[in-house]
């Protein structure tokens, strides 16, 4: 997964809307998200330059996003 400001360039056609329970709005990936729960948690794992966001999904969750 990888998190980043919104270009000028990109196309949101290719992407959903998602949004954050404090109202921030994210853009997902139309293929991620019609394989991803209708709500899943991401988390803040590592530390200092490995630090990294990762979704907080449980077995069935991932294996339906990789598998199905």
């Amino acid at each position: 997964m990888s998190v980043r400001n919104l270009a000028k360039k990109d196309r949101r056609d290719g992407y959903v809307i998602g949004t954050l329970d404090d109202g921030t709005t994210v853009l997902i990936d139309r293929k991620a998200a019609a394989r991803l729960p209708s709500r899943f948690r991401i988390t803040v794992r590592g530390l200092g330059p490995m630090k990294h966001l990762d979704l907080d999904l449980d077995c069935q969750q991932w294996g339906a996003l990789l598998y199905d």
